[in-house]
């Protein structure tokens, strides 16, 4: 039976993907590439860095609108799914490329549950996440002992309510609200630690190293660290 596989290609650097998601896009029969507006697909560039030979492949494109209108959102990902079953009926493995992990935050995963329900074989397969390529790229952890970690969409409501929690706080899907968390974090007392990272592991890639620092106008591909002070 033909399967769907939800390939995390990581966060930027081609030689971060997984020998697994290099393997699949290998042999899968399609390479199915999530378009949301943007000139240049992500995943397919990353991708590409370690399989060159990806062009060889049947490459197809399903709309994903970077949008909150659940109505137009439901109905991407209702014809995305359509999209690939028929190719999985055709006995056509697919592989759909995802930035990151496929469970963090991704578009994949509306997709994937939507293809299982309708009795096909789907897969999640895992990919270095883009916060702890950033607690790379920054050369320190993000954790020690019994200290939390919270994963925070910046761009929802309830980000300020967030901040105040114990441990690091991992702010993500900042886009154009990072002018309003940075006036957060300004307010903070005592004030954190603060850095970020933008298109990290990309061509462009620039590290803020505190608050006063961070460029308002950075790019949605930027990833906030807030540590409290030792």
């Amino acid at each position: 039976m033909a399967k769907l596989y939800g390939l995390g290609v990581g966060p930027g650097d081609s030689e971060l993907m997984t020998l697994k998601a290099v393997r699949l896009i290998r042999e899968c029969d399609i390479i199915v590439l999530p378009k949301s507006g943007q000139e240049i697909n992500a995943a397919y560039t990353i991708a590409k860095g370690s399989v060159p030979e990806i062009d060889e492949k049947e490459l197809m494109e399903v709309s994903m609108p970077m949008t909150r209108d659940k109505e137009k959102l439901m109905q991407s990902h209702d014809l995305a799914a359509d999209q690939i079953i028929e190719k999985l009926k055709e006995g056509k493995n697919v592989a759909f490329l995802t930035l990151g992990d496929p469970s963090i935050y991704s578009t994949y995963i509306y997709v994937h549950e939507r293809v299982l329900d309708k009795g096909h074989e789907a897969e999640i397969v895992p990919g270095i996440t883009s916060f702890c390529a950033v607690a790379a790229r920054l050369n320190e952890g993000l954790t020690e002992a019994g200290q939390p970690l919270h994963v925070i969409p910046a761009s929802y409501e309830g980000s300020e309510e967030a901040l105040q929690l114990t441990g690091t706080k991992v702010l993500m899907k900042s886009g154009k609200s990072i002018g309003r968390i940075k006036d957060q974090l300004l307010k903070m007392e005592p004030s954190p630690n603060v850095k970020m990272v933008e298109r990290c592991g990309m061509e462009g890639e620039r590290v803020f190293h505190n608050t006063d620092e961070i460029d308002e106008n950075a790019s949605y591909f930027s990833i906030l660290v807030v540590k409290d002070k030792k």
